[in-house]
Order: structure tokens, then C-alpha cells, then sequence
């Protein structure tokens, strides 16, 4: 099958759209990525095509906004919040504009060539410049030449979706978190190393003949230099102290402010009175370690956190508001308020959780209930936000908004990861309390006794006692390897929502799996066309095709597209569609509504399995049309790795035994059964766990709900139901199987880190000890060893970072196109 230039996917025998690109006529699948190619090479970037190293997204799946949305962003009451003006002195055209977008559709570095290529080609745009690590386009353009909506248009027509970027108050508070510790490490790298010549001055190693004077003037440098360290930098070790000793609970905080104020303390005195050695650099080079420790462990769960929180974006821009009189107007949704009605149209998402107060329609609710047909809603019946209206207009009355959404559920489920911690991560925290606890008491006695023998020394030995025994890398050691690993997962597709998720999958040892969403893709594909009539299976296709080309419903994606246009397309919810193709009256959908047009008897429906459709005109029935969900395409790779693990893996369904045993075969599953209500399933999981096993349970609905909450650990596929992902311990938002084959490896991989790290930082930890009591360690290189230490912790968990897929073809998802709706 021949696939489309622009965006790989197949094209249907008989396709008409073609443009010429490169010198060469091009074949697209559909009119859109045909109007994408004409644009690029109508501004001459054709060259786009040459350089791209992946496939361009389809039109088709970016949002559409509607003319009147796009002309609100127009409007200055709307720009306030994210549009600044700037009037340039002398600048005829006047004001300048600056935003910030982001821009969906975006799938490698020749993208954000052909974006910024594109827009510096418009004579009012002053700068664009993107960043590709975020997808975040910055703009500057004069204002009153170039409205904000033509910019989107513009942005639309070479294939790519832009709207708006506001950070919420929890990306921006991680921002400034961010930024500052940025500053605190700058500063402590920069003073430390001019502290450092300072001090290294002094040193009777270099054999300096500096003056009294100029001794005194080093030794005071050095210490007005390392106090920005201290009270700047250091502050959050200090901060963190302070908290720590309040509850009475012991971190490795309380001994980094033990170390940096002592020896601190001690260069003051040195400074002062002159006896003694200077230790500013150890207390800067302290400080600089730790800091860049804590700077990388924060980098990797701000990746995690800010990945997660474009899930707000997934709510319609704007929507239409009714007002008293009946009168709509086009609102930004964050402007809604309870009890408002909205008007809805075909096609559109919903803005907020409500009740259908008029009209008749039906409502994809896929993406967040993983049933794969649209379910008919009327009047008094809920419907849900980010939900999308299919076939007529529905009229709703706003009943929850913001964090009270369904889909603000979603979100929430990241909270209860960060807060949770597996028996690893605790064990290592006991650990490190127990240690500090430890080398205090013992450097306290060591001190003691160094007291009574050489009281010069003993105060040098405490602080590189102090130093040497601080547990950083011990504490570091599991959390670094699990943020990492986590953002990794994240990365590929699954979002974890359980602390323990990592570490127990390394442990299982069953498998248990439901079908329809999980090992099936969820939705419906052609699978045969039985002929009634003189008329072929391709020309029943194209007229059935033809309807449902007008068709929002999901049932329409499975018909693919045709050269043929149909007129007067009525749908009706539940039923199906009518209008007209090339004269002929036909309908498609339930088979009494299609025999209803001519009065024929409904024909013997086929004996096979599947969702059976009904073509026919005014004088007959045409053709049936059977529709089935089909397997997806790494499913049998996933299976085939829980296999080599020596997992054994079951099959429950609730459909019917024949389906669920064909399933099985196919893919070699070692146990099926069907027909099973959720209390059924969850008897089995009982019985397998009563033989003592460890259990990963797989689904998507509100039937797996039970297993996924008793399993020992629950994967839900994105395109589950709210109540199944809240149940589960991670959430596949890709839902792509093969991630979870790269999770198994990855599980692992992690293990093996966070032993590598504990390991190392036990062994380092337990062989400096005893040197540093006996005064064969310096606080400079205790300091020295101690951040090297922490250092391998981190640069050893951040290989996890790295971890590319196993699969061949797996590839990342843009989260915006990979969470659900």
C-alpha cells in the first residue's frame, strides 16, 4: 500500500490527491496533508521535505479551531494575559507585540526550521524563535499589521497548531525554584574558585614570600568571598536543618550545616587571630558539590512534573456562552461559571463537567471511559469535560469546572506519586538516619579523646569527621536513580502513579491481562463487506464511505476515504446516517432504519462475530458491512516478553469465551477465559495470590476496576475509564504495549543502580571513617571525597535518562497527543 508524503499513513487505492513536491507529483491520504505540502511549497521551503528525520503529523489530528475562536485571541481584553506590548521608539508601524505559543505537531529539528522560516517571512513579524526541548515559540510582531489570529492561521497552513502558553502557578513556582538555584550554584562556583586562589595563596606548599600585610589580606579576602556561599547559597541546607531538628528527625541537612557552619566558624577564626589553616575553599568547594548534586536531582523531576502538567491544555480554548435572551457569545472557558448554559456543536469538545438541558446527540467518550462508541446523551443526562459532541447540537448546563472536572482526576494522580515512597527508597532514608546518628556520637567521642591528646588536632578531626561521614550519597542513592527512571518512563509513555511500581515489577511473576482496549486497540476496523445485491464490494464501500466522510462518529475512521461526495447527510443518534450519493437516496447504521427507507425485510444478519452494519437505498438492502476490533500490533511482543521472564500470563475477559480464546491463540496466551463479571475476575486474582503469587494486572474498564485495585501492581492503558486509572499504580498514555516491554527492562536496569549507588556510597562512607579519625584526612579532601561521592551517585543514576527503546520502531510521544482527553 502506497503511503502519504507528508505523513506516512496509507493511502486508499484510487487517490486523488496529489501535488507536486521536489520536482516530483506527490500522493497524499487526504485533502489536508495535500494543503500542508501546497503552502510549504508555495513560501519555497519545499527543501523541509529533504531534512526532516521523522514523518510530519496529519492535519487531521490537531485540534481545528473554529474562525470565531481564533478572532478572539484578537481581542485586547484576552491578550492581557499572555500578549506584551512594547512601542518601539521611532517605529512607524507601531506597537510590538510579544507571546510566547505553543505549537503542537512538531516532530523534529526540521520543523522548527520550516516554523521559524515560515513566519520571518511575513513583513510584520519582528522575531521567531523556537525552542525545540519545549516546543514553546517566541514571537515578536507588530501588532495592528498582523493580527494573532492570522499568526495561528499561518501556523495552520504549514501543518502545526499553536495556542496560548500560560504557566500555571505550580510551573511557574517550579521556574523561580529553579532560577534561584541556579543563582545560589553559580554563586557558590564562582566565589569558591577566586576564595580558592585566596587561600591557596597562603599555603606554606607554595612557598610564597608574601609579607605579614598582604598574609592578613588574603586570609580576609577569602572570608569576605566564601560568605555569600554560606548565607547565600547554603541557605536551603540550613533551612532544611532547622526543619529537620524541629520534628526531631535526622537528614543529611542537619550534617552538611554541621560541616559548613564549623568549618565556616573555624576560617573566621583563623582569619581573625591568624592561627591556624584556612578551610573557606573545603566550605566552598562543600558547598559547590552538593549544590550541583541537588541542582541535577531537581532538573530531573522538574522533566517529570512540567511533562505532566500540559494535561490543562487538553480542555477546549473557548466555547459559547448563552446569555438571557438566547444570544451566544464566544467566551475563553476559564471565564465560565456554574450554572451557565453553553451551546455545544458537532465536533466540538465540551468545556466543563455538566447536564444536557436540550438536544439530542451523541458523545465520544472514548479518551476517558475506553468504550469506543460514542454513547447517546439527551436531555438530563451528564456529560463530561474534554468530551467531544458528535452529531447535533446539545445545549449544557455547567455543573463542576476547573480542579472539580472529571479530568482534573487525571492530574491528580502525579500528587500521590511524589508523595509516596517504595520500601527501597525507605530503607535507605532509615539507613542514612541511622549513620548520621552514628558518626555524630562517634565524632563527638573521637573528639574527646583527640581532646586529651593533642587538643590543636582535635577540633581539625571532628570537622573532617563531620565532612567525610555526611550520608549525601547514601541519601541520594535511591531517590536520584528513581526520579530518573520515572522521567524516563514518562518519556516513553507511562506515567507512574504509585511510588512502588519500579521496584515491585522485579518481583512479578503473573501476568494478567484483559482484552477489548488492552491487547485490542478499541475501536472499530473494517473487517468484510457482504454483498446483497448486483453491486460489488468496492462500489458498496465507496458509497458507504461517502456518508460517513460527513460523519464525526468513530465508527466513520474505520471506512477510510473515497472520490465521492455525498449531499444532504442527516444523522440520527443511535441509528445512523442518510443523504445522497451522485442522486440515490441511501442510508447506513441499524438495520431497521435502513430497511425503513425502502420497506424491505431485514436481511438474515451474517452468523460471524462483529459489529454488523446495513447499506441500502430506497428500493433494497445493498450490502452488510462487518466491523471488528483487531489486535494491536505490539501486543504479541509484549506477551512474548512477560514468556521470557518465565511469567505466566492469563487472559480474563467479560466477552464472550470464542473471541476470547481466538485472542489467545494468536497470541499464544497460556491461560483464557471469558464471559466473567468483575467479582470473577477478582476470585481468580484471590486464588493466584492464595498460591503465593506476585501479580501485574492490564486493563482499561470499569470491569478490571476490582483486579486493578487488589493486583500487587496495575498497569490502566490511557484510553481507560477515570475509575480504572485511579485504581491503578501507572497509567500507559500511550498506549503502545511495547512500553511496557522497555518499563520490565528498565525495572531492572534501575535495581541494579540503586544497589551500584548504595553500595558505593556504603563503601565510601565506611572506609573513610576510620582515616578520618586518625587524622589522616583533611577537612579539604574529606570535603573533596564527599562531593565526588555524591557526584558518581547522581551522574550514575542519570544513565537512566538515557535509555533508549528496545523495540524496534518504538519512538516518544508528544504528551499532548499521547494523554488522554
Amino acid at each position: 500500500m502506497r503511503s502519504c508524503y507528508h505523513c506516512t499513513l496509507p493511502v486508499a487505492a484510487g487517490g486523488r490527491f496529489v501535488t507536486p513536491v521536489l520536482g516530483e507529483p506527490r500522493e497524499f491520504c487526504c485533502p489536508g496533508c495535500q494543503a500542508v505540502a501546497h503552502a510549504i511549497v508555495a513560501g519555497g521551503l519545499e527543501s523541509y521535505y529533504l531534512h526532516r528525520s521523522e514523518a510530519s503529523v496529519n492535519p487531521q489530528v490537531l485540534p481545528t479551531p473554529l474562525a470565531d475562536e481564533q478572532a478572539l485571541f484578537d481581542r485586547p481584553d484576552v491578550q492581557a494575559p499572555f500578549v506584551r506590548h512594547d512601542t518601539a521608539a521611532g517605529d512607524v508601524a507601531g506597537d510590538v507585540a510579544e507571546t510566547t505559543l505553543m505549537i503542537e505537531g512538531i516532530t523534529c529539528a526540521a520543523c522548527g526550521w520550516l516554523i521559524e522560516r515560515h513566519l520571518r517571512t511575513l513583513p510584520a513579524v519582528v522575531e521567531a524563535r523556537l525552542n525545540l526541548s519545549n516546543h514553546r515559540l517566541h514571537l515578536r510582531w507588530h501588532d495592528p499589521s498582523l493580527p494573532l489570529s492570522e499568526v495561528l492561521s499561518e501556523l495552520r497552513s504549514i501543518g502545526y497548531a499553536g495556542h496560548p502558553y500560560q504557566a500555571d502557578k505550580a510551573t511557574e513556582h517550579l521556574a523561580r525554584e529553579n532560577r534561584r538555584s541556579l543563582r545560589q550554584l553559580g554563586v557558590a562556583g564562582l566565589l569558591w574558585f577566586q576564595a580558592m586562589m585566596a587561600t591557596m595563596a597562603t599555603w606554606p606548599e607554595f612557598n610564597i614570600d608574601l609579607s605579614p600585610e598582604m598574609h592578613t589580606i588574603l586570609r580576609w579576602v577569602a572570608m569576605f568571598l566564601t560568605t555569600p556561599i554560606v548565607f547565600y547559597s547554603c541557605a536551603p541546607f540550613f533551612k532544611g536543618a532547622l526543619r529537620d531538628l524541629r520534628a526531631r528527625h535526622l537528614t543529611m541537612d542537619v550534617s552538611v550545616s554541621l560541616a559548613i557552619g564549623a568549618a565556616y566558624l573555624a576560617g573566621l577564626w583563623t582569619a581573625v587571630t591568624g592561627v591556624g589553616e584556612l578551610y573557606f575553599d573545603a566550605v566552598g568547594m562543600f558547598a559547590l558539590f552538593l549544590l550541583t548534586g541537588r541542582y541535577l536531582e531537581r532538573r530531573a523531576r522538574e522533566r517529570t512534573r512540567l511533562a505532566t502538567a500540559q494535561l490543562v491544555n487538553l480542555l477546549p480554548a473557548s466555547c459559547l456562552r448563552l446569555d438571557a435572551d438566547g444570544q451566544t457569545e464566544r467566551v475563553l472557558t476559564h471565564q465560565l461559571r456554574l450554572h451557565d448554559h453553553v451551546l455545544v456543536h458537532p465536533g466540538a469538545s465540551l468545556p466543563a463537567d455538566g447536564r444536557v438541558i436540550d438536544g439530542r446527540s451523541s458523545v465520544d467518550e472514548s479518551l476517558l471511559t475506553g468504550e469506543y462508541l460514542p454513547q447517546p446523551r439527551e436531555v438530563g443526562d451528564a456529560v463530561t469535560a474534554g468530551t467531544a459532541n458528535i452529531e447535533s447540537v446539545l445545549t449544557v448546563e455547567v455543573l463542576a469546572l476547573g480542579a472539580d472536572t472529571r479530568l482534573s482526576a487525571v492530574v491528580r494522580l502525579l500528587e500521590r506519586a511524589q508523595s509516596e515512597k517504595p520500601p527501597l527508597a525507605q530503607m535507605a532514608d532509615r539507613a542514612a538516619q541511622w549513620f548520621l546518628l552514628i558518626s555524630l556520637v562517634l565524632a563527638a567521642c573521637v573528639g574527646v579523646v583527640w581532646w586529651q591528646l593533642d587538643a590543636g588536632r582535635a577540633f581539625w578531626i571532628v570537622l573532617a569527621m563531620l565532612v567525610a561521614t555526611c550520608p549525601c550519597a547514601l541519601s541520594l542513592a535511591t531517590p536520584t536513580a528513581l526520579t530518573a527512571a520515572t522521567g524516563t518512563l514518562h518519556r516513553l509513555g507511562l506515567l507512574l502513579t504509585r511510588g512502588h511500581v519500579l521496584e515491585g515489577l522485579n518481583r512479578i511473576d503473573t501476568v494478567i491481562f484483559d482484552k477489548t482496549g488492552t491487547l485490542t486497540e478499541g475501536r472499530l476496523t473494517l473487517k468484510a463487506i457482504r454483498g446483497l445485491g448486483a453491486m460489488t464490494s468496492d462500489e458498496c464501500l465507496s458509497l458507504a464511505a461517502a456518508l460517513e466522510s460527513r460523519s464525526e462518529h468513530p465508527i466513520a475512521r474505520a471506512f477510510g476515504k473515497t472520490p465521492l461526495t455525498a449531499e444532504g447527510v442527516v444523522a440520527t443518534p443511535g441509528l445512523g446516517l442518510e443523504g445522497q450519493v451522485n442522486g440515490c437516496l441511501l442510508r447506513i447504521g441499524q438495520p431497521a432504519f435502513v430497511c425503513a427507507l425502502s420497506g424491505v425485510a431485514v436481511p438474515l444478519i451474517p452468523d460471524e462475530p462483529g459489529q454488523w452494519l446495513l447499506l441500502g437505498n430506497d428500493t433494497q438492502a445493498l450490502a452488510w458491512l462487518v466491523l471488528d476490533d483487531r489486535l494491536r500490533d505490539d501486543a504479541a511482543a509484549l506477551v512474548e516478553a512477560c514468556r521470557q521472564r518465565g511469567w505466566q500470563t492469563l487472559l480474563l475477559s467479560g466477552d464472550s469465551s470464542p473471541m476470547v480464546s481466538s485472542v489467545a491463540n494468536q497470541l499464544q496466551i497460556d491461560d483464557a477465559r471469558g464471559s466473567l463479571r468483575p467479582d470473577d475476575k477478582l476470585a481468580i486474582l484471590q486464588q493466584l495470590r492464595a498460591e503465593g503469587r506476585t501479580i501485574l494486572v492490564i486493563g482499561d474498564g470499569v470491569n478490571d476496576v476490582p483486579v486493578l485495585a487488589a493486583a500487587d501492581i496495575s498497569i490502566a492503558m490511557g484510553s481507560a475509564t477515570d475509575l480504572a486509572k485511579t485504581s491503578a499504580d501507572a497509567v500507559l498514555l500511550s498506549n503502545r504495549l511495547h512500553v511496557l516491554v522497555d518499563a520490565f527492562a528498565l525495572a531492572r536496569r534501575t535495581r541494579r543502580i540503586i544497589l551500584e549507588n548504595l553500595a558505593w556510597a556504603g563503601l565510601y562512607n565506611g572506609l573513610v571513617l576510620p582515616f578520618a579519625a586518625l587524622g589522616w584526612v583533611t577537612p579539604l579532601w574529606a570535603a573533596a571525597g564527599m562531593s565526588m561521592s555524591s557526584l558518581v551517585v547522581v551522574v550514575n543514576a542519570l544513565r537512566l535518562t538515557r535509555m533508549k527503546p528496545l523495540l524496534a520502531g518504538s519512538t516518544t510521544v508528544p504528551l499532548s497527543r499521547a494523554v488522554p482527553a
